[in-house]
């Protein structure tokens, strides 16, 4: 991790000088922490799990996430990880694969009777405003006890 700060430094202050480098070391890193909460909370946060249903794992796993609907934007947007159900569920095939894949999960969710959830990036987007909106509202409930 060391190499990595130090190759960023060598390589931009001498062009762009230290305070210019700072502030784009900053802002590149401001920019990609948020991309990294929207892409992963996109699919896990609006999901309701019930901790005290004994579910199978592959039912579990379709009940703990989502999917954001297929396009060239999201799948770049997302690097792929808009296809979560199929990321859970086979965590070890490369990203680019799991659109080969859904279709079978599907299939396979229609043949038991499992819901196999798919949303707009927009409503994935919305849903995580949502959330927070309710974690907000029940964090005031229960400290400033209204």
């Amino acid at each position: 991790m060391t190499t990595f700060y130090v190759r960023i430094f060598l390589t931009y202050t001498p062009l762009l000088g230290l305070k210019a480098s700072l502030g784009l070391f900053f802002l590149v890193r401001f920019l990609e922490s948020n991309w990294f909460v929207w892409v992963t909370q996109m699919n896990h946060i609006p999901m309701h799990i019930d901790h005290d249903r004994n579910m199978d794992w592959f039912s579990m796993q379709l009940q703990a996430t989502c999917n954001v609907h297929k396009s060239a934007f999201n799948d770049w947007f997302s690097g792929h990880l808009n296809f979560q159900i199929e990321h859970h569920l086979f965590p070890t095939m490369p990203r680019h694969n799991y659109h080969k894949v859904a279709p079978l999960v599907q299939s396979l969710c229609a043949k038991h009777g499992i819901e196999y959830q798919s949303k707009p990036l927009l409503s994935a987007f919305a849903d995580i405003v949502r959330s927070l909106k309710e974690s907000g509202q029940l964090w005031l409930d229960a400290y400033l006890h209204q």
